[in-house]
């Protein structure tokens, strides 16, 4: 009687023993999982939200009316050096590469051929402060324009002849170089980039400038006769195309 008694009692013991431990193993898991559950899906939920306040807070870069980032200095830290115009000893800041021998190119065509530019006669790039973002002067603060004669702006500044030269200097560079002359309010004085940075125009029109000075007898300062009926033509249609523009 006692040993079945003590037996009943080690028999139930044992089932309480192990009943006890299953049920430790299974809370213990249990509990393990709620935390780490919860904690995993805390943290990636945090990270989303980082991630996401970070999207949101990031300022998207400022960019000039023809698609080129604002630059906001020059000669340090940035895509404007102040460069040298051969032949007219003036230097004016752009944005090196491709748009700087577009746009030197328009410089020393127009010193050369249209009227001798002296240090008041050139600007380049200028801070953001003051320029009208949507208007065509906002590209001096990308560094990818350029005035000439600053003071000449309104609409009659050239003489008619003067004016051929400027619309063969535009076909020269393919399009790719726009006049303020055709821009209301007219700025005469104005010329810049009228290509994004990512276009491949301004890379060709600009491998092509290259070769040009390199090659004796052509690029500016060679003679140019602006009045052949290729190049008329050619810088007419142009005209036609820019000014509806």
């Amino acid at each position: 009687m006692n040993s079945t008694s003590g037996e009943g009692r080690s028999v139930e013991n044992g089932i309480a023993r192990r009943t006890v431990v299953r049920g430790t193993a299974v809370l213990g898991t249990m509990a393990s999982i709620s935390l780490a559950g919860p904690t995993a899906a805390w943290a990636g939920a945090a990270d989303k939200a980082r991630t996401a306040g970070k999207k949101s807070t990031a300022k998207p870069r400022k960019t000039t009316a023809n698609g080129w980032p604002v630059q906001d200095n020059t000669d340090h830290n940035s895509q404007v050096w102040t460069r040298a115009v051969a032949g007219s000893g003036l230097s004016v800041p752009v944005w090196i590469g491709d748009p700087e021998t577009i746009l030197l190119h328009v410089v020393r065509r127009f010193h050369y051929e249209v009227e001798q530019l002296h240090s008041p006669d050139l600007a380049g790039w200028q801070r953001v402060n003051g320029l009208g973002m949507a208007k065509s002067e906002s590209n001096l603060a990308s560094g990818t324009a350029v005035r000439i004669r600053p003071g000449a702006a309104a609409e009659g500044s050239l003489f008619p002849l003067q004016e051929v030269v400027v619309r063969d200097v535009l076909a020269d560079c393919e399009g790719v170089v726009r006049w303020g002359g055709d821009d209301k309010p007219v700025d005469e004085s104005l010329f810049y980039l009228d290509r994004g940075p990512d276009d491949t125009q301004i890379r060709k029109v600009a491998a092509k400038l290259r070769t040009e000075e390199a090659t004796p007898g052509r690029g500016p300062g060679a003679a140019v006769n602006v009045w052949g009926r290729s190049r008329r033509d050619h810088a007419d249609h142009l005209a036609e195309q820019q000014r509806k523009g």
